[in-house]
């Protein structure tokens, strides 16, 4: 048994050590002049110009603008569509819950890609083609959230919504001030999984956009850094932190949240 403890110690290390070799190269390349791109040398002088040059050759303070916004308008609709629609599958009775549950989590199984074409036509159709809610409107309403939501607000005991309707509050109040805060731990989680997805989403953001208004941080990047661009991979590698920065960032940040979080929301 120690033997197997052993190999699998060293897979893991080895596993690891394959994540992070692409972006060790990354970093050093960001950092250093462009004739150190293949030729690692600890003596090798340090930069930071990489990033100015980036920043400068592509629009990329719009491309952040368009991000953060994607993001934040994805996040804010899914929380209140879930809220509401998890609370109704909870606690109240309607005629066909469990069918129109089960169709729910039907959605579940069904990978984005496969809607591509049919989410571009209703898009065109609804003439938001290269806007920011053209790609965000196909991820407004997460089953996964709502299942989440659900199983968290069943938890919650009844015997407080007896009592806060004895208080006479009304079904927002009793929404708003008892079950949201109680499920905060899962609201974070959440959280953090939608606005990771959404900030690394690029296959259905560049097939909607056509132009720099509503161009997203993964559509940029790849334009930014095609091959045909003639610009050194140093650039290219400090674009790619640039963008991946915020993330990174806010993870080293919130790490312990971030951890605990998922550990109460019971996503494993």
């Amino acid at each position: 048994m120690k033997g197997w403890d052993w190999l699998a110690t060293i897979g893991g290390w080895l596993l690891a050590l394959l994540w992070v070799l692409p972006l060790a190269y990354a970093v050093w390349t960001a950092f250093h002049p462009s004739a150190y791109e293949t030729h690692f040398n600890l003596l090798a002088p340090l930069t930071l110009e990489n990033f100015p040059a980036a920043w400068v050759q592509a629009p990329f303070a719009r491309y952040f603008l368009n991000t953060v916004v994607l993001v934040t308008v994805i996040l804010a609709v899914q929380l209140v569509l879930g809220t509401f629609a998890a609370f109704a599958f909870a606690r109240l009775k309607f005629p066909g819950k469990q069918v129109i549950f089960l169709l729910v989590l039907l959605q579940l199984m069904v990978m984005p890609d496969v809607l591509l074409v049919e989410n571009y036509q209703t898009i065109r159709i609804l003439g938001l083609v290269d806007s920011i809610v053209g790609i965000g409107l196909p991820y407004m309403a997460s089953a996964f959230f709502i299942f989440l939501l659900r199983q968290t607000f069943m938890t919650i005991p009844t015997e407080l919504d007896d009592a806060a309707r004895i208080e006479g509050a009304s079904l927002l109040t009793l929404i708003r001030r008892v079950y949201v805060p109680l499920a905060k731990p899962t609201y974070i989680a959440f959280g953090l999984i939608s606005v990771s997805a959404h900030w690394n989403n690029y296959v259905w953001p560049l097939i909607i956009t056509n132009s720099v208004n509503a161009r997203p941080l993964t559509v940029g990047l790849s334009i930014f850094s095609a091959i045909d661009s003639g610009v050194h991979w140093s650039i290219i590698n400090a674009a790619t932190l640039m963008t991946s920065a915020p993330l990174l960032i806010g993870f080293l940040l919130f790490q312990r949240q971030f951890v605990q979080s998922f550990m109460r929301a019971g996503i494993k």
